[in-house]
């Protein structure tokens, strides 16, 4: 019987060695899993088996213990490119939930008052009605800040020269709506405020405070802000044509009109609508979705979609996170600073922008019981395409999944599987 002894090659530190898992992946995957997880790994392998993926990792750890450990496929499909364990992507809004470690980091010592006005630390921040705007509700998409008036490029997001017209736009940027009387996915302006209000507290740019704070002791293999040399690793990425996409969702409308892409596709059709404001500004050209995979984008920190790293590496930035701010003998966060998180501090049924039951708590994503776990002090962030960086600290699970084959729906019916095959597997109930 093969088994697999799991190292994880984190640039600049060294690896991590966790015990050999059992039983080998079932064709026409590889890697292993640990004993009573064999229902994830085979539905993780159907994938393949029924062409639903190009390439894809998936890693899991239980109770600190890494217990599934797989992957398959294409990093590239032209030159057959095959992905490997450290194979790593683009993850998109995954990168949400980095970015809200960091903050976290900074509230557990002290640096960061989440009910204290954004502009106690970031003055210019107040105009135009801002004022009393909080840092809870910022990050909590309750701000009324879900686009950007002035337009932007992506190409200003990422270049020195573009830093003074990024922060004039969102100092000069007018609330939507009262703060807190309404949530509404800051799918970009998040990362661009969040971003701006580390780094006026902290002193330092995002990126290399998580390496140092985080993501190196763990040994994961996350940057935001990649070096040149992680490039070779990098997965091509294979969205669904634009054309395309809406098709299925004008078609998803029609068969399904309550459906969250039934209503997506609606408000898109309108020029003027919330949904093509708050996604379609910075603009990226004609590279669209594919702009986000190039050279600039993953060396910059653009904390709303720009982080890569590898499925293993995303499960393992999120162990302390699911193990009470501690593992492998070392404290990373103080429990207290956890234990907020574990209930939804803003709800919608029906949030105005994503059009769908969702809520956040601290800058953590809080799904839909069911929808990624049964729990619901369960968090962490989803990615647009499908990918996903989640914990679950009553399980104690930390669970990392990306790929390059992105799915149009608001939530890919890939990971859904996978989750809901986590909770069929008999070590996430036995009683310890």
């Amino acid at each position: 019987m093969r088994t697999l002894v799991a190292l994880v090659p984190a640039l600049g530190h060294a690896p991590t060695v966790s015990r050999p898992l059992e039983h080998p992946a079932p064709a026409p995957v590889h890697g292993s899993y640990a004993h009573g997880f064999g229902p994830l790994a085979r539905q993780f392998a159907r994938h393949f088996e029924h062409g639903k993926e190009v390439g894809a990792g998936l890693t899991v750890f239980h109770r600190g213990e890494l217990v599934v450990d797989v992957w398959g496929g294409y990093a590239d499909a032209a030159s057959k490119r095959p992905w490997e364990r450290d194979t790593r992507v683009v993850l998109f809004s995954v990168t949400k939930g980095f970015m809200a470690m960091a903050m976290h980091l900074l509230a557990d010592r002290g640096r960061l008052d989440w009910d204290a006005p954004v502009a106690t630390y970031w003055p210019g921040f107040a105009k135009n009605g801002k004022a009393g705007i909080t840092v809870r509700a910022l990050l909590n998409h309750q701000a009324g800040l879900p686009y950007l008036d002035e337009p932007l490029t992506l190409a200003q997001c990422t270049e020195p020269s573009g830093a003074a017209a990024v922060l004039h736009a969102l100092e000069a940027q007018a609330p939507a709506w009262p703060s807190g009387t309404k949530q509404g996915y800051h799918a970009i302006t998040y990362g661009l405020y969040a971003r701006e209000l580390f780094e006026r507290i902290a002193g330092e740019p995002v990126g290399p405070f998580l390496r140092r704070e985080l993501l190196d002791p763990l040994g994961s293999d996350v940057y935001l802000g990649a070096p040149p040399e992680l490039d070779a690793k990098s997965a091509t990425l294979y969205p669904p044509p634009t054309p395309g996409r809406l098709a299925r969702m004008v078609v998803s409308s029609v068969w399904f009109p309550g459906s969250a892409e039934a209503r997506i596709a609606r408000a898109v059709l309108g020029k003027a609508s919330l949904q093509r404001r708050a996604f379609l500004n910075p603009a990226t050209g004609r590279a669209g979705v594919l702009a986000y995979n190039t050279p600039a984008v993953r060396r910059s920190a653009l904390a709303w979609a720009s982080a890569t790293g590898s499925a293993h590496g995303v499960a393992r930035a999120y162990l302390p996170f699911a193990s009470g701010g501690s593992h492998g003998g070392r404290t990373y966060l103080k429990q207290e600073t956890l234990t907020p998180v574990h209930r939804r501090q803003g709800w919608s049924e029906r949030d105005a922008v994503l059009e769908k039951p969702l809520g956040w708590s601290q800058g953590f994503l809080k799904e839909e019981r069911h929808v990624f776990s049964p729990t619901t002090q369960s968090f962490g962030h989803a990615g647009m395409g499908g990918a996903l960086g989640w914990c679950d600290p009553v399980e104690e699970l930390s669970f990392g999944y990306v790929m390059n084959r992105m799915d149009w729906r608001v939530r890919s019916l890939r990971v859904l599987g996978l989750c809901h095959a986590l909770y069929e597997c008999d070590p996430v109930r036995e009683p310890s």
